[in-house]
């Protein structure tokens, strides 16, 4: 459903009270009996999984799978699959400036692309109260897989042509990518860039940012938006070069302290953030995901465009009740205020 995603990022700002927007499609497994490898593998799946949780809960918008093995994947990697977790790299297929300049660019709809771009074909068509957002990885974290995410902070250094010659290739097959989610009815696009938080601020500009704003030029508009994800410890030194992507939502991980990084963000910029996935979310309490999330709220909620959302994409075996705990935790803090 075509949806005016400014007019939406607009009224989202003004809002006195916010929807949270978690990052939240895995855990929809529990709620299908099934395991994550055939929900990763079946766009029917993956439809209905988001349609089950945009229905369980109240959220800004629907987010689909942050799998960050599936670009990869298109390039020829090595991916380790497993019943219960999000699927991961093995390996590399980069370690030399020849074998970049003969990395190849995959068609669209090579490896699993071709099953996540019709599960949001079909989503769109079963959410219509809320946006629908596609998952994408972004330009270092992809090239990072590709080189050994190890090895790709030393190749910076030691192997800068190398490494920008595999960003410029994995650059244009993730605008090809995500262009295409757009034409299937996407209102938008989460990227996920988690490996540039790692890098310093010089290079997170030269090898991270620089890519991103060309992804950006290239797919947004009034009715696309680009969420920019990092959930690295070093975002908010980054915070310039992240800012120079033009993205109207930053995705921050709860490596950082939110009400650290509020002040050095735009007035008309979101910035969404960070209940621990992992602590709270998978191995948390009602009681201690609902006292996190109010006290991220508490310190960060006089800011009017901050967003609560969760550290990173949450863990498929992420308890329902802490899931529900969170967004009850939302409404307790507005109706208390």
């Amino acid at each position: 459903m075509k949806r005016n995603m400014k007019q939406w990022a607009a009224d989202l700002l003004a809002a006195p009270e916010k929807k949270p927007m978690p990052v939240l499609s895995f855990p929809a497994i529990q709620m299908m009996g099934i395991t994550v490898k055939e929900l990763i593998s079946s766009s029917d799946l993956q439809a209905k999984g988001m349609k089950l949780v945009a229905d369980r809960v109240d959220a800004a918008a629907s987010v689909s799978l942050m799998d960050l093995s599936l670009e990869a994947e298109c390039f020829g990697s090595t991916i380790r699959f497993s019943d219960d977790e999000v699927p991961t790299v093995i390996g590399s297929v980069v370690s030399s400036e020849e074998e970049a300049e003969a990395l190849e660019v995959p068609e669209i709809g090579a490896g699993r692309t071709a099953i996540y771009i019709e599960a949001i074909e079909k989503a769109v068509k079963l959410i219509e109260d809320r946006p629908v957002l596609a998952g994408v990885i972004g330009p270092f974290s992809l090239a990072g897989r590709l080189m050994d995410v190890s090895e790709a902070m030393i190749y910076c250094y030691d192997e800068p042509d190398m490494v920008h010659t595999v960003l410029e290739k994995v650059t244009r097959f993730i605008i090809k990518y995500i262009s295409e989610y757009k034409r299937v009815g996407a209102n938008g696009v989460v990227i996920a860039e988690p490996l540039a938080g790692l890098l310093s601020p010089a290079l997170a500009e030269g090898f991270s940012a620089d890519y991103m704003k060309k992804i950006v030029d290239a797919v947004q508009d009034d009715e696309f938006i680009v969420v920019y994800h990092n959930c690295g410890n070093c975002t908010i030194q980054q915070i310039d070069s992240i800012l120079s992507i033009g993205a109207p939502m930053i995705h921050f991980g709860n490596a950082i302290d939110m009400a650290e990084v509020l002040p050095l963000i735009p007035a008309d910029v979101m910035a969404a953030g960070n209940v621990d996935p992992a602590a709270q979310f998978r191995n948390g309490t009602v009681e201690s995901i609902k006292a996190e999330t109010k006290a991220i709220m508490e310190k960060c909620c006089k800011y009017p465009n901050f967003i609560i959302s969760s550290g990173c994409d949450i863990p498929p075996m992420s308890k329902w009740e802490n899931i529900e705990a969170f967004f009850e935790a939302a409404k307790e803090f507005y109706a208390a205020r």
